[in-house]
């Protein structure tokens, strides 16, 4: 489907355009408003051995845009009274009280700070990366992490500053399993999956009907193309970064976020019983405090440059020219997504490649991504 717009027809060739010159395996972006979905492209394979286009079905890996549904769920379990935002992390997980804090006690690390990223935890899980065979792709079980905790930190004062932490939203979903008595994957589905109708949305290992959809990933470096881990376990890091869907699911998300479904309504599409308010899964005003700034994000606290927001409780918060986008990527295995939302004008838009470019003398899968965004930004 696509809109026959000038301004669409300009971004489709630029789009098409940065994935070819880039060595780009496959890719999608869609645009949608009030619902509707106005533009659509799907480019190249989702499997470059047997030549399987990509198309609205097939399934990506989503990395940290996984960590949006951690945030609404948190949301979830406070509004129906289970737990307070302000409470202390260690009331849920108790055994962070083994990291070592010299600016004070774990049990003031709330979690607000590890939906805002300022809890002081450091960025990555797995300490240890060297690429053997022996390694796990991330961390499988809770106990792998709590080993580490005597031989882990707080790096700066809780609350002081922003600092993008993937523990800490690790830690989230310990939080969820342990409020709600279910497998953090149960209850996503449970609580979001089904209601909003994303049928084909799961996490990690792909259920056998589905692998025919399921997209490989690849990595090009100086020019050579080779291919990531088909279907990688992200383990007990789930919360933070296991989801897999396609985009004719992830298009319910979008019009949840925007609060328009297809039909024009404040409802997803279906008929008597099956037709259920955006507000029985998160109140429309729950959603929006997710979108109110709390910290700048320009450069976290590690020195790592490229983040140019504000950040919210889970969302990055984009303020500029009077228009706020909300949104949030992710760079995981080969894949890489950016999810835009401006809530004024119910708008919101994907892309997502299968592939990432590591090339230091030319392209960036990040900069092409970036590139792209603000192209899709000028269709807003």
């Amino acid at each position: 489907m696509y809109a026959q717009t000038d301004k669409f027809a300009a971004f489709r060739e630029a789009y098409k355009k940065e994935l070819t010159d880039a060595g780009i395996v496959g890719s999608s972006f869609i645009f949608v408003k009030d619902g509707k979905v106005l533009a659509e492209e799907h480019y190249g394979l989702a499997n470059e051995e047997k030549k399987q286009a990509a198309n609205a079905d097939t399934i990506y890996h989503w990395a940290s845009n996984t960590k949006p549904f951690t945030g609404i769920a948190i949301m979830q379990l406070r509004d129906r009274g289970l737990i307070k935002l302000d409470d202390p992390v260690t009331k849920y997980v108790p055994e962070l009280r083994k990291i070592h804090n010299s600016f004070g006690s774990m049990d003031a690390i709330t979690i607000r700070h590890l939906l805002t990223h300022s809890g002081g935890f450091r960025n990555g899980t797995w300490p240890w990366r060297n690429n053997k065979p022996w390694e796990p792709f991330e961390p499988t079980e809770w106990s792998q992490l709590v080993a580490m905790f005597p031989f882990t930190e707080v790096l700066f004062e809780p609350g002081s500053k922003f600092s993008y932490s993937n523990p800490g939203i690790i830690y989230l979903g310990r939080i969820i399993e342990e409020v709600s008595g279910e497998s953090y994957e149960t209850y996503i589905d449970k609580n979001i999956f089904r209601p909003l109708g994303m049928e084909n949305t799961y996490f990690d290992t792909t259920p056998p009907h589905l692998l025919k959809h399921r997209s490989h990933s690849y990595y090009v470096r100086d020019g050579k193309r080779t291919e990531g881990r088909f279907d990688a376990d992200t383990g007990i890091t789930v919360s933070n970064s296991g989801l897999n869907s396609p985009i004719s699911d992830m298009v319910k998300y979008l019009n949840f976020l925007t609060g328009v479904s297809a039909s024009g309504e404040n409802v997803r599409t279906g008929s008597g019983s099956d037709r259920i308010s955006y507000d029985a899964i998160l109140k429309r005003s729950s959603l929006e405090e997710m979108w109110q700034p709390q910290l700048p994000a320009t450069t976290d606290a590690n020195g790592n440059p490229g983040f140019t927001t504000d950040i919210g409780l889970i969302y990055f918060i984009d303020t500029s020219n009077n228009r706020k986008l909300i949104g949030h990527g992710g760079d995981q295995n080969g894949f890489l997504s950016y999810i835009d939302v401006e809530p004024a004008t119910r708008t919101a838009s994907i892309i997502v490649m299968n592939t990432n470019v590591i090339d230091r003398s030319a392209l960036d899968g990040k900069d092409i991504v970036s590139r792209l965004r603000s192209g899709m930004r000028n269709l807003f």
